[in-house]
C-alpha cells in the first residue's frame, strides 16, 4: 500500500480537459457501445463468447497500440481470459478487471434491443457490465488525446464472472501478481462505489433416507424431507444480520409420490458473509451437520465461490484517491458496501488494493430495463481516467 499516489497528487491531476473531450465525443463513445451491447455474450454460450473477445481483443489493442504481452488462455467450455500488458510511465502497474460475459441467454436482444432513451441507454448487459469496460477503454483515450500521462497497465477480461469465475480464478489471481493496484470497473450502486463485498458460499445438502409405504408401512420408513425440514430450520438458527451473516435455502426438491415416505431430498443453501472468521463459522457447521437418525445419510458439497472483502486499509486509500479525484470534478463520490460478490473480492483477499463499482452509472443488474444513465457515466469515465493518470505521477 506504500507504493499508492498521494491524495496530494491526485488533487494535482487537472481532467478538467479530459472530462470536456469526453462529453465532446460522447457519441462515437455511445457507438462502440451499442456495437458491443449488439454483441451477446452469454455466460453459457462460448461460440458467443468468443466472438465478443475477437471483437474486444481489436478494439483494446485499437485503443493502446501494441501491447508487451497478450496471453489468451482457454476457458474450456467457459469464456477465455485475455491478459495483456501496455508500456507506460514509472514503475507502478495498474490492473484494469472486466468480465464480458452477460446473465442475459442468447437471442433476448431480438426482444430487447439497445435503445437510447432521453438521459438513457438500455440494453441487455449494458449496466453489469458492458459499459464499464467502454467507459474504460474511452478514458485511457482521452487521457492520450489531452496529453495526460498514463501508467503501464494490465488488462483483464474474463467470461465467466457470471458463472462464479469458475475457469478464469485462478488466471484473475495471478494477474494479481506484480501490479500496484486493481480498479474493477462493475457498475456503482446509485453511483457510489463498492469498498466492501459479502463472501458468498453456495452449499449442496443432499439426504437419503427409507422409503416405505405411507399408508401401509408408515413405520418402516425414515423420511428425507423430514430431515431436510429439520435441517432448514438448524441453518436458520446460525444467520447473524448483526454480523452481516445471512443464510438462505433458496431451493429444495425431494420425495417422488404423495403416498411413498421420501427417500431422497435436497437442499440448496446459499451464505452471505462479511468476515473470514463468519465464513469458517458456518463452514463448519455446515459441514458438521449429522442426521437425526441412524437410518439417514447426509452429504454436502459445494463451498465458497468468493471469499469476504472486508473495508481494507488499501481499499480505503484507494477510495480516497478516488474521492480527491472526484471532488476535482465537482463529484461527491460516495462509498458502499454490497452484499454480492465480484472479483473484486479475490484480488482484496491477496491484500491488493482494490476499487470496485466504479464503472457505470445506473440501475437494473440482472433486471430486463438496465440501463445507464449517460452524462453521469461519461463523467465516471473522467473520474476512471483521473485515477489510471495518478499511478503515472
Amino acid at each position: 500500500m506504500t507504493d499508492l499516489p498521494g491524495t496530494d497528487r491526485a488533487a494535482e491531476a487537472d481532467l478538467g480537459k479530459a472530462l470536456r473531450w469526453l462529453v465532446e465525443n460522447t457519441d462515437a463513445l455511445l457507438a462502440d457501445l451499442e456495437t458491443y451491447v449488439r454483441l451477446e455474450t452469454p455466460s453459457d454460450s462460448k461460440p458467443h463468447l468468443d466472438r465478443g473477445l475477437d471483437w474486444l481483443t481489436g478494439l483494446l489493442t485499437a485503443t493502446l497500440g501494441d501491447p508487451e504481452s497478450m496471453t489468451r488462455h482457454d476457458g474450456g467450455t467457459y469464456g477465455d481470459t485475455l491478459v495483456a500488458d501496455f508500456s507506460g510511465l514509472g514503475s507502478r502497474r495498474l490492473l484494469l478487471l472486466c468480465h464480458y460475459d452477460t446473465v442475459w441467454k442468447a437471442g433476448t436482444l431480438a426482444e430487447w434491443p439497445y435503445a437510447v432513451t432521453g438521459p438513457a441507454a438500455t440494453g441487455p448487459g449494458i449496466f453489469d457490465m458492458k459499459t464499464g469496460l467502454i467507459l474504460g477503454l474511452w478514458a485511457i483515450r482521452a487521457l492520450d488525446a489531452v496529453g495526460l500521462t498514463r501508467p503501464p497497465l494490465r488488462i483483464v477480461l474474463n467470461g465467466d464472472e457470471e458463472l462464479g469465475s469458475i475457469s478464469s480464478r485462478p488466471t484473475v489471481e495471478a494477474a494479481a501478481d506484480g501490479v500496484t493496484a486493481a480498479l474493477v470497473l462493475e457498475p456503482g450502486v446509485d453511483g457510489a462505489v463498492k469498498t466492501a463485498r459479502k463472501g458468498v458460499g453456495i452449499f449442496r445438502i443432499e439426504v437419503d433416507g427409507v422409503e416405505s409405504h405411507a399408508g401401509l408401512d408408515p413405520e418402516r420408513g425414515v423420511s428425507a424431507i423430514d430431515e431436510v425440514a429439520r435441517i432448514v430450520l438448524h441453518l436458520r438458527s446460525l444467520q447473524d444480520l448483526d454480523r452481516g451473516t445471512s443464510l438462505n435455502v433458496g431451493t429444495v426438491t425431494g420425495g417422488s409420490r404423495t403416498n411413498v415416505i421420501a427417500g431422497q431430498a435436497r437442499a440448496m443453501l446459499d451464505v452471505r458473509v462479511t468476515t473470514p472468521a463468519e465464513a469458517a463459522r458456518i463452514e463448519a457447521a455446515v459441514t458438521a451437520l449429522t442426521p437425526a437418525h441412524e437410518k439417514l445419510t447426509i452429504r454436502v458439497t459445494g463451498g465458497w465461490n468468493r471469499p469476504p472483502m472486508p473495508r481494507t486499509p488499501g481499499i480505503a486509500a484507494m477510495y480516497g484517491l478516488a474521492r480527491t479525484i472526484a471532488a476535482g470534478l465537482g463529484e461527491d463520490l460516495r462509498e458502499c458496501a454490497a452484499g454480492g460478490g465480484s472479483d473484486a473480492n479475490f484480488l482484496a483477499a491477496l491484500e491488493l488494493p482494490v476499487l470496485d463499482g466504479i464503472g457505470a452509472v445506473g440501475d437494473g443488474a440482472h433486471a430486463r430495463g438496465e440501463h445507464i444513465l449517460i452524462e453521469p457515466t461519461v463523467a465516471r469515465a473522467a473520474l476512471v481516467a483521473g485515477l489510471i493518470h495518478v499511478f503515472a505521477l
